[in-house]
């Protein structure tokens, strides 16, 4: 059994159509997926973004599951942006708070930060040269 590659991430909020309407300005794409509640309400939705069409879905908070933190932290995923200075400073200007700070690992291009959306999930971006090698090998079969 291994990892066969990212499929969906899952961000929580307890105002859905206000964070889906906060991603779609962000990522310049409407959400590819909704969902109501029992209530009528919208529960989930999903966009489907990046050179593989990854998920990113925005799902109620009431469905979380028992226990899961409330507060960002833990792990972070990534990810891949062609100018990250602006990408950070895009999300910083819609509202979201600094995580952790463009920050280089090391000499090897592998720049990193995070935000806060203003719905409290953590959400990673990256200038990461092996994903750019990796497309690159793709589109040239």
């Amino acid at each position: 059994m291994s990892l066969r590659g990212f499929s969906t991430i899952s961000f929580w909020a307890d105002d859905v159509t206000a964070a889906v309407a906060w991603y779609a300005e962000f990522l310049g794409v409407e959400a590819y997926f909704t969902r109501p509640g029992p209530d009528g309400r919208l529960a989930y939705a999903e966009f489907r973004i990046g050179d593989h069409q990854d998920e990113l879905g925005i799902i109620d908070r009431n469905y979380q599951p028992p226990g899961a933190a409330t507060e960002p932290g833990g792990a972070v995923m990534h990810w891949h942006v062609d100018d990250l200075d602006a990408t950070v400073e895009r999300l910083l200007s819609l509202g979201a708070k600094e995580y952790q700070p463009i920050t280089a690992h090391g000499e090897t291009g592998f720049v990193t930060a995070a935000v806060v959306d203003p719905f409290g999930n953590v959400l990673g971006v990256m200038n990461n040269p092996h994903y750019v090698e990796v497309i690159a090998s793709l589109t040239s079969i």
